[in-house]
């Protein structure tokens, strides 16, 4: 399946494509079409330039049919015009991590957005009227693929409004404040607060073989992996003797007191035979028959 870098500039490559190749080739068409304009290499038009083109052929377009090829070729040509927008709106987000060539291209598809949606009669300018909704594809393109662990929109929204709060309230108390604080700023619940925090780890994540913060690279010891806790194994014994509990209270005094001097006191079956005035070999069968008897309803029965 494609990734959404390459769904973008398949879709940007189909909308800047000319609509059949048997066509005549743009600066030909462009001429037949506006022998007013030069449109020859739209995408070098300076600005006021630009602007002028494009009132002209937003009015071309209005009277063509959607669909038609001289359609397609103006809508195409207000593209190329027009990407210098794109490129100045790109050049707010060149700080991020993702490489400026997808950024312009998501934002390629803002102005297509906005080529679509403006109207002549409206009293703005294009570039007025388009630059939000570039900047806004391109927000939305680091909302949606900018976050390690995928969490939902209202989340991420909220972690933004925290993150603007915290800031708001730490230079008013001189502290960080606590989630009461924050519910009560924001008038929302601290439930909430608390699980916009939550959510907020999922932004950025590490590798847990990164060495601790503030440590160095070559420090034994300080990675994550190396902190980690391990399973307890005497957590089975603790388990296993809570279970065994019930059970022993229900054995008889003497098979009580066999178990109790052969693993508590440690005494051999002789030993334990001389106390209770038993032989060996009828130790040996008490403690066998207990044995298995516990065994058998501590562990689980296929």
């Amino acid at each position: 399946m494609p990734s959404n870098t390459q769904s973008t500039a398949l879709a940007i490559g189909t909308a800047l494509r000319t609509p059949d190749a048997t066509e005549p080739a743009t600066p030909r068409r462009g001429a037949e079409l506006f022998p007013e304009l030069d449109l020859s290499d739209p995408s070098n038009s300076t600005g006021p330039d630009a602007r002028a083109m494009s009132k002209v052929l937003f009015a071309r377009l209005a009277e063509l049919e959607e669909g038609t090829h001289q359609y397609q070729y103006v809508r195409n040509t207000l593209i190329e015009l027009n990407l210098t927008l794109v490129k100045f709106a790109a050049r707010r987000f060149r700080t991020r991590s993702e490489p400026m060539e997808d950024i312009v291209q998501v934002g390629t598809i803002g102005l297509i957005k906005a080529i679509d949606r403006f109207d002549l009669d409206q009293e703005v300018e294009f570039p007025t009227f388009a630059l939000p909704t570039i900047v806004g594809e391109i927000k939305r393109f680091f909302r949606d693929t900018s976050w390690a662990v995928h969490v939902p929109r209202r989340l991420q929204e909220l972690r933004l409004t925290l993150a603007k709060a915290v800031d708001e309230l730490a230079a008013t108390i001189g502290r960080s404040p606590t989630p009461a604080e924050l519910a009560a700023h924001l008038g929302i619940s601290e439930e909430e607060v608390r699980e916009g925090l939550v959510a907020a780890n999922g932004y950025t994540v590490s590798s847990i073989d990164a060495g601790a913060p503030g440590s160095e690279e070559d420090d034994e010891g300080t990675s994550f992996t190396a902190r980690l806790g391990e399973v307890d194994p005497g957590l089975d014994l603790v388990v296993n003797l809570e279970s065994l509990k019930p059970l022993m209270a229900q054995l008889g005094e003497r098979d009580k007191a066999i178990i109790s001097m052969r693993f508590g006191a440690e005494m051999t079956q002789s030993e334990i035979g001389a106390a209770l005035g038993l032989s060996q070999m009828q130790v040996s069968r008490l403690l066998s028959r207990t044995l298995g008897q516990l065994r058998n309803q501590l562990l689980p029965q296929d």
